[in-house]
């Protein structure tokens, strides 16, 4: 094996030398991340203006990790590996390296994206009860002289409301009831 390296281009010794490190430690990340051990560090690129600034809606948050430093190196070395007898100029090998690393970012980037978006919300918001209707639990006063509890499901789950009503007459445990609107943090006005 040493034979074999010693053997190469000094070009060459570079581009394996970043190829089997890479994969090594990209082989490591990608075990400590199925045994549930892979975390991730972002790199503090400090303070950026707004137009360079992005969110969480698929720009650039989170591509400056170690873990696509990696990724860069892995695509980078292996295109140099790979390509070295193929390109004769050093110079254009390394353009075509760095783009390939450039890809390989952006494929994991992509990838992570598409994963995120499987990732379900679950939290419950009052105002996804709005024109549902919902059964009383609790009898409801008349005339928002008090609160009373209605049961609503809401994308699959049982919520338990407080709930207040315009109507002149209580309404009795036991009837269904219409969600008209929110009243304040924790009630729903029915009918």
């Amino acid at each position: 094996m040493m034979d074999f390296f010693n053997s190469l281009e000094t070009s060459q010794k570079f581009f394996w030398a970043i190829a089997i490190c890479a994969s090594l430690v990209f082989v490591i990340q990608t075990v400590l991340t199925f045994v549930g051990l892979g975390a991730d560090t972002d790199v503090d690129a400090g303070p950026m203006d707004s137009a360079g600034d992005v969110t969480e809606d698929g720009g650039l948050n989170g591509v400056f990790s170690f873990r696509n430093l990696i990724n860069f190196l892995l695509g980078y070395g292996w295109a140099g590996v790979l390509l070295d007898e193929t390109i004769a100029s050093p110079l254009l090998l390394q353009i075509v390296a760095i783009v390939v690393g450039l890809l390989f970012v952006l494929a994991f980037v992509f990838m992570l994206s598409q994963v995120m978006k499987l990732s379900h919300d679950g939290s419950f918001r009052l105002s996804e009860s709005v024109g549902l209707t919902a059964d009383v639990y609790l009898r409801i006063p008349a005339a928002r002289s008090g609160r009373g509890k209605v049961q609503v499901s809401v994308k699959g789950s049982v919520h338990e409301i407080d709930a207040i009503t315009d109507n002149d007459a209580e309404i009795p445990t036991g009837g269904q009831v219409k969600i008209l609107e929110v009243a304040g943090d924790d009630v729903v006005v029915v009918k």
